[in-house]
This record gives C-alpha cells, sequence and structure tokens, in this order.
C-alpha cells in the first residue's frame, strides 16, 4: 500500500507537459485551413512527461500522417519542435512558427 501511494505522490509531481493556449491556436489554425481545403479530417492530442504531441489524420483510422512534437530536454530551458512522419522527423525548430512553415513546403493531399 505504501508503494501505490508513493506512485501517485510522484506522478502528481511530475505533471504532464503540454502545449500552450497560443501554440494550440497556431496548430489549429493551421489544420482548420487544411480540413477546409478537404485534406486533414482529424487530429490527436498527447501529453506525456516530457513531451506533448499533435498528431494529424487523413481518416480517423489511419495512422497519423503527422506528428508535430513539443520536446522540453532536461536541462534546457526552452522547448524544441519536431515535426513527424511516420518515424521520419521531416524537420526541427526552436519555436513552433517556423517549424509550421514546413508544412508549406510538403506535398499538398488535395489540389485547388
Amino acid at each position: 500500500m505504501d508503494n501505490l501511494i508513493r506512485l501517485q505522490r510522484d506522478r502528481k509531481s511530475l505533471g504532464h507537459f503540454f502545449f500552450t493556449r497560443g501554440e494550440l491556436g497556431q496548430l489549429l489554425s493551421l489544420y482548420s485551413s487544411r480540413v477546409a481545403s478537404g485534406e486533414w479530417r482529424d487530429y490527436a492530442l498527447d501529453h506525456l512527461d516530457d513531451m506533448a504531441l499533435f498528431s494529424i489524420f487523413r481518416h480517423t483510422h489511419e495512422r497519423p500522417l503527422y506528428s508535430v512534437a513539443k520536446v522540453q530536454p532536461k536541462g534546457q530551458r526552452r522547448p524544441s519542435y519536431a515535426l513527424y512522419s511516420g518515424p521520419k522527423r521531416l524537420k526541427t525548430a526552436q519555436n513552433l512558427r517556423d517549424l509550421l512553415l514546413a508544412f508549406d513546403k510538403l506535398p499538398r493531399l488535395v489540389t485547388g
């Protein structure tokens, strides 16, 4: 029983790592424009102890097309951002705005 209480206390002290309101605004702005064009259809948010993920899906039941990761490396004050397509890292950046510009260079799924 003592181990269970200690484990719960340790989990609470760790917390989770999140996107800020401004970052979510940037992500959802890009996402909504691609939904309006018919390119993307769903997204998911995942939060871990040292990482937050925004994953983008073409279809709900598939693997994500892209994932935007916000990572807080140990010993660093500022987070870094990375764009993934499956296991392949496409770009890294020190701020989210620069990372999201990479979507302009990626092939579009819908023309129009």
